[in-house]
């Protein structure tokens, strides 16, 4: 179902590489904006890298999405930490204004620039998050809001720059919130919707990760 009407606005789009953020924790979770127009490419925005190839980047995970709606929350959550109050501080490509997961679908392309970008699955929270906010609880309080960003895949490359409206092009899988995905795959929902499982496990568009995922829990 198209929904032509839905544009984010993007504050940032941000890039960063490999640092220390914790004695023995390399992340490139350190983003910063990027002035003028950039670059992005099948792997995503061009001078952007990450530290653990294993688990980070790739075509399912080319850029990352956070909703700048979330910052408030994280806010009274994590005590007005300093990182919150610049775009960036969880290590997201782009910082939106207009949706969240809760309204933005799996499958969901958008036109940024002259880039077209498809929404392939949720970001799972790792550990880093606490050592990126020198604090215990912070994973285990992404994983109960749910407030993690999504990733995209690049199906057009291009270029965009801080400004440009994020335009919904096709959206084929209204049924699929990014919230519903996550709920069901990370979050612990599987138990109360199998059927919901089983039919993610046979989505195609779902990033490879995430299918196999839901192909285990759906046994």
């Amino acid at each position: 179902m198209d929904e032509p009407s839905l544009s984010l606005s993007v504050d940032a789009l941000l890039v960063g590489s490999p640092a220390l953020l914790a004695p023995g924790v390399m992340s490139a979770m350190g983003k910063q904006p990027v002035r003028g127009p950039v670059r992005i490419g099948w792997l995503g925005l061009e001078g952007d890298s990450v530290a653990d190839p294993l688990h980070h980047g790739g075509h399912d995970k080319a850029v990352h999405l956070v909703p700048h709606e979330h910052y408030a929350w994280w806010r009274g959550a994590l005590d007005d930490h300093p990182l919150l109050d610049a775009p960036g501080a969880f290590g997201e490509n782009l910082a939106t204004r207009g949706a969240t997961e809760a309204n933005l679908c799996l499958g969901d392309r958008f036109a940024l620039g002259s880039a077209v970008l498809e929404i392939s699955h949720g970001r799972q929270p790792c550990a880093k998050l606490n050592a990126r906010f020198g604090r215990k609880d912070v994973l285990g309080q992404a994983i109960a809001s749910g407030h993690c960003g999504v990733y995209l895949r690049v199906i057009e490359q291009g270029e965009a720059k801080a400004g440009d409206a994020m335009i919904l092009l096709e959206r084929p899988l209204e049924d699929w919130p990014i919230a519903r995905v996550f709920n069901l795959l990370i979050a612990g929902g599987h138990k109360a919707d199998p059927a919901g499982v089983a039919q993610l496990a046979e989505t195609r568009v779902l990033a490879d990760a995430w299918r196999v995922r839901a192909e285990k829990l759906a046994r």
